[in-house]
């Protein structure tokens, strides 16, 4: 009963899809709705799979910067099985609420904050256990350090100097030191200090009501007289005592200089209505951070008088109002709700039927009914063959499969138990992989959680897509060129499933070359040397063409450049232009560089 009793606090997993692992919550509030489903309001964690490599790499360089630090196990000390298992425990906070069914709870969970002083084995000893120490912005895709870390260590401890001997000089620099304000051993007693400072209340109230600017926040003398009683007051008038030695004469003259009473004011008398509106709202969103509220809300206000307001602000009125009404609320908000547990069978389950295993990942067509599909696979993560539940997983097309032991692992930490090579990146260049291409798309498998074994194997092979190499022989390169009525190159481009009749565009082909019909052509290409190529063009030198240009009329559009140079062939299939006009030759050079063969096939 207690285990199905979810309250508002608990860290609960939620299912939002049957293959994928399940989401991690906080449990704010659990609110009914008009129809009588119960919803709850929660705060997002993310995992590893869920974020970019690139966050990903600086989380991995704040976990090294924190092992330099601590003085517990670090992760050099952990085998490959142990870093693999870690880090499906991280987690990642974020300040992003949503609300979801309540009948979508599957089971608690704990996430803390990650303890510098504990080991990192603790957490992977403990079931259901995760940790945090990044804040994850997923609208702006960002980490940041938790402003709520556990600041324990060397960096946070202070440095204690030894004791000064007797008549050694203090070396340190004084106005870097704290400076003393009170004397509690004065000439005075408390009754004439009391006193004092009942006359700097009565000359703060004074003071507000010859101000303009406060007479209309503090309209009454009551209002005055409060905001002339706060803190503010009475530490002027301790300071300026303590600076004239205790002489209550000196210090009086002093709160009533020749210009007028000293007016001393507070962050809750410099704030205005506006201003303490924005805060308020501030507050709701973010909590204490004061960081965010004064980047989102109050740009204009330093970091110090956010601060300083906000504790004054607890001291007022509005504050204790605030608190009464939010305790009314929650007395009416649901505190807790029952879940039972989900029994359902999940679709990714493999029916089994007379003892034997079904189809993975969907039935298998009629077409193709194999006896026995599943026979000698092994699960994906532990290499189990025997177990009394198997599941799907991965893409339909690579017919992969966990255990019950491990599928409810994948479904809580988001992982296999085993480190595969595409999750560790480790695996070794060969040139299949050196294309950046193949790279990448390994590195999506292995991001999105996809499978790279298909064997049971304990072996691990990428399962890439089948490639091909088309080879064009001598003929069709010619028929291309020559049979263009009857190839249509365009046309058949359109319809790829549509056959080309090979037999007419040989006969036309034979048709026009009758002497090379009987054979095949058999000639080879034999490229000249480059030193022919070089004296070929000192012999003949290539001219620039002429650029007719034409001015622009008012009654004719602006012509466009035309080159005078003949068109020496034709162009390509496409409608481009050909190797001969991107290059600038000319058919006297083209005849020198193609071999007799080639000369008498192309232009007689």
């Amino acid at each position: 009963m207690a285990a199905n009793m979810y309250r508002v606090g608990d860290y609960v997993y939620f299912e939002n899809s049957s293959s994928n692992p399940y989401l991690i919550r906080r449990i704010e509030e659990l609110n009914k709705t008009a129809t009588g489903n119960v919803e709850a309001k929660v705060v997002c964690f993310y995992r590893r799979r869920d974020i970019s490599n690139t966050l990903i790499m600086l989380a991995d360089k704040h976990a090294k910067e924190i092992e330099e630090e601590s003085e517990t196990t670090v992760e050099a000390d952990l085998t490959d099985k142990q870093k693999h298992q870690l880090k499906h425990r991280e987690l990642f906070l974020s300040r992003q609420y949503e609300s979801l069914p309540a009948t979508h709870i599957r089971g608690k969970c704990s996430v803390a904050l990650l303890n510098e002083t504990e080991s990192v084995l603790s957490y992977l000893d403990k079931e259901d256990t995760f940790f945090y120490s990044l804040v994850y912005d997923p609208s702006v895709k960002t980490l940041l350090a938790d402003k709520g870390e556990i600041r324990v260590g060397p960096r946070y401890q202070a440095d204690i100097p030894e004791m000064l001997l007797e008549g050694e000089s203090d070396e340190r620099e004084q106005s870097k030191l704290e400076v003393k304000v009170w004397d509690p051993n004065s000439p005075l007693t408390d009754r004439q200090i009391d006193q004092f400072l009942v006359v700097a209340r009565a000359v703060g109230t004074f003071a507000r009501a010859l101000d303009c600017s406060s007479s209309v926040r503090q309209p009454s003398l009551h209002m005055s007289a409060a905001a002339a009683s706060r803190d503010i007051t009475l530490f002027h008038a301790m300071d300026t005592l303590y600076r004239h030695s205790y002489d209550l004469s000196s210090a009086i003259s002093v709160l009533v200089p020749l210009g007028g009473p000293v007016l001393c004011r507070d962050e809750m008398e410099e704030w205005s209505a506006s201003e303490a509106s924005l805060f308020e709202e501030a507050l709701e969103k973010y909590g204490k951070d004061f960081n965010d509220i004064r980047q989102d809300f109050l740009p204009w206000k330093s970091l110090t008088s956010i601060i300083e307001y906000y504790y004054m602000w607890k001291t007022t009125d509005r504050y204790v109002q605030q608190k009464r009404l939010k305790a009314a609320e929650a007395e009416s908000k649901l505190k807790q709700v029952y879940i039972p547990t989900y029994s359902k069978p999940n679709p990714n389950q493999i029916s089994t039927s007379n003892g034997k295993p079904g189809a993975v990942n969907g039935a298998v067509g009629s077409a193709f009914q194999p006896q026995n599909p599943l026979l000698g696979r092994a699960c994906e993560s532990c290499y189990a063959t025997q177990s009394h539940q198997w599941y799907s997983w991965g893409p339909p097309n690579m017919q992969c499969r966990l255990c019950a032991t491990c599928w409810l692992y994948w479904k809580k930490y988001g992982g296999l138990k085993m480190p595969t090579q595409s999750e560790e990146e480790k695996l070794p260049p060969s040139p299949a992989t050196e294309d950046p291409r193949v790279r990448s798309h390994m590195s999506r498998q292995a991001m999105q959680g996809m499978p790279v074994r298909n064997t049971g194997s304990p072996k691990s092979a990428v399962k890439t897509r089948q490639a091909f190499f088309l080879h064009t022989t001598y003929f069709t390169k010619f028929a291309r060129q020559v049979c263009k009525n009857t190839l249509r190159l365009r046309q058949a481009a359109r319809r790829p499933f549509v056959p080309i009749n090979y037999a007419a565009i040989r006969a036309e082909y034979a048709d026009r070359h009758a002497d090379l019909s009987g054979s095949p052509l058999k000639s080879k290409s034999t490229r000249k040397p480059l030193a022919c190529i070089i004296g070929y063009l000192e012999i003949h030198p290539s001219k620039k063409p002429n650029v007719i240009r034409s001015t622009p009329s008012l009654q004719t559009p602006a012509t466009k450049r035309m080159l005078t140079t003949p068109n020496h062939t034709s162009l390509s299939i496409l409608g481009k232009r050909n190797y001969s006009h991107h290059n600038g030759l000319d058919d006297a050079l083209m005849t020198f560089l193609m071999p007799a063969s080639q000369v008498s096939t192309t232009f007689g």
